[in-house]
């Protein structure tokens, strides 16, 4: 079935016209069929991450194969077990190839085979530890504590193999790096390394924090998923934050964990009617109505090519704890593969549009799927005009953002694509369809035209003027080969970093990555910003990694060091997961004061799922904040767009601080009140709010700290919001879990 952009409106009026089903139930009559025809394409052996129908394939060829070409398949379906995660019987077939006489001298000899058995004994060690015996430091790089292997076999049998290879061939990178890291899981690093192979941490920290503590599992938030998104928001408007997931198999549900107030989450996952929906790698949120309640978009089809012409799904909060699917009614349905979108009020009239990048591959013509951009039409449905406003970009996009980089009033739009960036400026037309310019080069963005990913605005300087980070996704071999040449020495050609533009005031940006500190091999994907510490400075937390199994390359953290640049903080922190890095949120999730972290950890194959990660801050600076949520009216109910500087008074010096309303990086999240740390400031001068849409500037004098207050726009009151400070680890250790079916 192919798919096209629908008029919400059209399909309205034709059903009032008709005496048969209401438009409600012709749309989910409609959408049955939509999901089945995608499950029908998702469900063949071309899709490389669909391990059931590959191996369906491959076990048909098998059985007219000679000996020899029945070696290949076997080889084949060896890989496919080990993406399926039946570890045993991958290994069990490399070994029987590996035995096999007619092995030697061909393409199945030893340079090729015999990494992938080792890889396979370190990936069962995985398994039967870090999966079967979860604990809060599995695979938290450097491994040490709980993360340590009670069930040694697997990485003793991968450390005998990688020696093996090494010992023809000692000026491997990627097998010197695996061979140490299975090293580490049994204690034995680094005083148990033969020293010829032993690397030293390619990641040396010029910073240190107090460590985060993964509680996941004590609150039963540690979802055991593939690569997917994550939205920490407050869906039914109780002042508590509540986490919604997602993963991008089209049989994985959603889920949502309601936030109980008392230190505990509900799973609502079925009573919200979100486990129905499945089959996303990256979810974000809006109030798209002005209704006050926070609405989820689903984005389907990302890396899947061909397979991807997924729809994307929004999903209506009903303000009663469930969500209805409103795609086709709002006039939002169409098929393009796509992670990736940005939500805000693009032509000032108080209602949030709709920017969405699609993956296109220009060179073929069938998968070429050019971006959207939906006018909100202030009445449930929405209008692509992309090809009119001449921004149906056909890139393969990875990331968007968007905020006001040349402070004019307007929001602009800067697109993260695996062939370079763009910067797309709004010329502004009040209330109607905006104008954008292409102005990445005249901004000084086109220097670098190697592929990116995850992406966003942030004020890192607090200097007033939105910045932009970018992160490098471009790698010609394994990422384990790009952490064993940093800990060898060697210099890279592609390091894979995130490039950090400052906004230099005057509609240009300045690459300073390297005075950032930021040339380091990240290979972000899941990435957002934050405030670890509450000293008003944004830090950031990077998901990294790429589908390959061997891309044990731990998830990074970096501390703003004032303004000047950041520092990596990731040992200390405890935070550097070994497992794929995906979507980042930051949120105060237990009202202490100080931001969190969930993280969906996991990579695309069935046998890559990896349980979730919630980071807790251990609060222990004495910097001060406040958390301010605002109420639009004449803008957006969300506020999204609207600016705050804060005014503090800290070490007999006044300071600036600025945040933007949004949802967090193109792929991460935080929720839209803002969780602002003041650092020593003992009371807040001045907060002024520039009201994105009205352009009413409001400003509150003499503000007290460490306290959660709404502001309303065009109310000259500040509104204490009394929340309860929760105690995850006391009431969680008790498993005081709530599941309703």
């Amino acid at each position: 079935m192919k798919l096209t952009n629908f008029s919400a409106s059209a399909f309205i009026a034709l059903a009032m016209f008709s005496c048969g089903p209401s438009a409600d139930e012709k749309a989910a009559t409609q959408m049955k069929s939509i999901i089945a025809t995608e499950l029908a394409a998702d469900n063949n052996g071309e899709n490389i991450f669909n391990s059931d129908a590959r191996l369906a394939y491959l076990d048909a060829e098998l059985k007219s194969a000679d000996a020899y070409t029945a070696l290949r398949i076997n080889y084949q379906r060896a890989s496919v077990f080990m993406e399926k995660g039946d570890i045993n019987k991958a290994v069990e077939l490399y070994y029987q190839i590996h035995m096999d006489s007619t092995v030697k001298g061909s393409y199945f000899d030893l340079t090729r085979l015999e990494p992938e058995l080792a890889f396979a004994y370190l990936r069962m060690g995985e398994v039967n530890n870090c999966l079967s015996n979860h604990t809060a430091e599995s695979c938290i790089y450097p491994i040490q504590g709980g993360g340590l292997h009670k069930d040694p076999a697997g990485s003793s049998k991968a450390i005998e193999m990688y020696e093996k290879i090494l010992a023809r061939n000692p000026d491997q990178p990627d097998i010197r790096w695996l061979l140490n890291i299975a090293y580490m899981t049994l204690g034995k690093y680094p005083d148990g390394v033969p020293k010829k192979y032993l690397l030293l941490n390619p990641y040396p920290e010029t910073d240190k924090v107090i460590p985060f503590e993964d509680v996941a599992a004590i609150l039963k938030l540690n979802v055991n998923d593939r690569a997917g998104g994550v939205i920490t928001e407050d869906f039914d408007n109780d002042g508590y934050l509540d986490i919604v997931t997602s993963a991008w198999d089209l049989r994985d549900p959603m889920h949502y964990f309601h936030n109980n107030a008392d230190g505990t989450f509900t799973d609502l996952s079925k009573k919200s009617g979100l486990s129905a929906f499945t089959g996303s790698l990256n979810i974000n949120h809006t109030d798209y109505n002005n209704d006050g309640f926070k609405d989820i978009f689903v984005l389907r089809g990302g890396w899947k090519g061909r397979l991807g012409n997924n729809h994307n799904s929004l999903l209506k909060n009903n303000g009663d704890g469930t969500f209805t699917e409103v795609t086709i009614q709002s006039g939002l349905l169409s098929a393009h593969p796509t992670q990736t979108a940005t939500w805000n009020d693009f032509n000032n009239d108080g209602w949030v549009d709709l920017f969405i990048g699609n993956e296109s591959m220009p060179e073929e013509a069938q998968l070429r799927h050019p971006c959207e951009f939906y006018i909100n039409n202030q009445n449930g449905t929405f209008t692509n005009v992309a090809a009119e406003m001449k921004v149906d970009l056909t890139r393969f996009v990875k990331g968007v953002t968007s905020a006001d980089y040349d402070n004019d009033g307007w929001k602009d739009i800067f697109v993260s694509t695996m062939e370079g960036r763009f910067l797309l400026r709004n010329k502004g037309i009040k209330g109607k369809i905006p104008a954008f310019e292409n102005v990445t080069k005249k901004a000084g963005l086109a220097e670098e035209k190697n592929s990116s990913f995850a992406t966003w605005f942030f004020d890192f300087d607090n200097d007033g003027w939105q910045d932009i980070i970018v992160c490098d996704y471009s790698f010609k071999k394994t990422l384990a080969f790009t952490a064993g040449e940093e800990a060898m020495g060697k210099s890279l050609v592609i390091k894979g970093q995130p490039f950090l533009y400052r906004n230099n005031g005057n509609g240009t940006f300045k690459n300073i990555t390297n005075e950032a500190g930021l040339f380091k091999s990240v290979f972000a994907m899941g990435s957002s910003f934050g405030d670890i510490d509450n000293d008003g400075w944004l830090d950031m937390f990077f998901g990294t990694g790429n589908p390959n199994f061997d891309s044990l390359i731990p998830n990074r953290m970096f501390r703003n060091n004032g303004g000047n640049g950041f520092n990596e903080v990731t040992r200390s922190a405890r935070v550097g997961s070994l497992q794929k890095g995906h979507s980042v949120a930051f949120a105060d999730l237990d009202n202490d004061g100080d931001q969190d972290i969930y993280m969906d950890l996991g990579g695309a194959y069935e046998g890559d799922a990896f349980p979730s990660a919630l980071y807790m801050n251990p609060g222990q600076n004495k910097n001060n904040w406040i958390s301010i949520n605002l109420e639009g009216i004449k803008s957006n109910k969300a506020a999204i767009g609207s600016q705050l500087k804060l005014s503090v008074m800290e070490a007999g010096k006044m300071r600036y601080i600025y945040r933007d309303v949004n949802s967090g990086g193109s792929f991460g999240s935080a929720p839209f009140r803002r969780e602002i740390g003041i650092g020593a400031a003992t009371v807040i001068n001045e907060i002024e709010i520039k009201w994105h849409g009205s352009g009413l500037v409001q400003k509150f004098k003499n503000v007290k700290p460490n306290q959660f207050v709404k502001i309303t726009e065009g109310s000259d009151v500040v509104n204490p919001v009394k929340l309860k400070t929760l105690n995850f680890k006391k009431l969680g250790a008790k498993a005081h879990h709530h599941m309703v079916m």
